[in-house]
This record gives C-alpha cells, structure tokens and sequence, in this order.
C-alpha cells in the first residue's frame, strides 16, 4: 500500500471532485485564521519574495498572502480539482498566483527557487513525508525558511470539539467534521517529537517546533552549511 500511496504522492482518499468542492466550502468559513497565517508568513519574508504555498488546496492562504501584495505566490497541489478551484478563486479575488499541479516529493522547480515555503493542513497527508522535507530544502534559497503549520497529535479531543464548534458551521457539517478530525486527521497528524526527528533525518537537520491551539508551526531553515 506504501508503495501505491508514494505513486500518487498522498495517503488516503484524494481530495479530487465532490470532496475537494465540501472541503473548499468548509475551509472558506475559517478565513481569518488564514489572514492570520498570511501575516506570519509574510512576516517572515522579505518583501518582493518568491513565497511557494505546498498542497494549498482550495488556495485560500496563497489568495490571501497575495492580497498583502509585494510577493511572488505559486501553489502546488497533487489534486487537480484544488488547482481549477484555487485559480478560480485567484481570478475573483484579482489577485496573481500561479498554481500548478504537482507532487510534494517531486517538485517541478529549480533550487534555490523560493525565499519561504508555506505547507498549511496537508504534511499529514504527504505519502513520502521525508522526501517532501527534503524537496523544501532543495527549493529554498540559502537562508530560506519553511515552515509547516499542522495539526498536534497532541490536542486533546476536548480542544478538537472547540475548534469544530468555532467554525460556526450547521449542525450536519459540524457532526461530520467531527468525524473527519477524529478518524482521518488526528490519526495521520504527527506530534512535536515526530516532526523533530523527522527534520533531524532531512537534509535541514533540524526543526522549531511551536505549540499553538491545535496545531504545530514546524521551522525549518536552510542555513549556510
């Protein structure tokens, strides 16, 4: 099954058609936690940026770190459904990123291509989650950062229950998130001490891991050897 799930680059079922367009109506009721990612990640970037969003899915994060203008946004996701979504969304929000399709494990670009790297919701569902840390490193510029933001194996099913409930969704749609954060997220999600050994085995060497809500913001940086 390994060997099937690296051919097509993610674990699981894909996220192509009818469940790519509920997730992408879902997600969009979280939109200020992806300004707020927005800001973090543009924080880190200096101005005129090249900055790749890894598996942006519906695009919002990539849509909105282009709104704070001055930066070069592309997008790679292994689903096509999520790229004629996300450049759909791009086209009304008249904003530019180029999102192409493509696999986390082997990217279509050059070295040295980006100042930051943005992998939002998706590590855990990367079939070859190594080869991808190594895929960011190859691709950044030297002294890039990376940084994947996930959810923490860790959270408690109470704080899962108030995440859900904070998206304000309809009772059918929180039952089944619900569902989908016990049974399919929080099994994949990695903890703290996972993503550390995980870097430690990468080209990186290394990570920062933050603790917030229910998630982890991973750091990595591609330092001068």
């Amino acid at each position: 099954d390994m060997a099937q799930a690296s051919a097509k680059g993610y674990k699981g079922i894909g996220m192509e058609g009818f469940i790519a367009s509920w997730y992408a109506k879902n997600q969009a009721r979280d939109m200020a936690a992806y300004r707020s990612d927005a800001r973090i990640v543009a924080a880190n970037t200096a101005v005129g940026g090249t900055i790749l969003d890894l598996a942006p899915g519906p695009g919002y994060l990539a849509i909105e770190i282009a709104k704070l203008g001055g930066y070069h946004v592309v997008g790679l996701d292994v689903s096509k459904t999520f790229v004629d979504i996300a450049r759909q969304k791009a086209a009304e929000a008249g904003v530019q990123v180029d999102f192409q399709q493509g696999n986390a494990s082997q990217m279509p670009f050059a070295d040295d291509s980006f100042d930051l790297i943005v992998c939002r919701a998706a590590f855990k569902n990367f079939a070859d989650p190594i080869g991808a840390i190594n895929e960011m490193y190859r691709t950044l510029k030297l002294g890039g950062k990376g940084v994947i933001m996930d959810l923490n194996k860790d959270a408690s099913p109470q704080e899962l229950d108030e995440h859900v409930q904070g998206m304000h969704a309809g009772a059918v749609d929180t039952l089944f998130m619900r569902m989908v954060f016990r049974t399919m997220l929080i099994p994949r999600a990695y903890t703290g001490q996972s993503f550390a050994a995980m870097a430690g085995q990468s080209r990186f060497g290394a990570c920062r891991v933050e603790a917030r809500a229910i998630g982890l913001d991973v750091w990595l940086e591609k330092s001068a050897a």
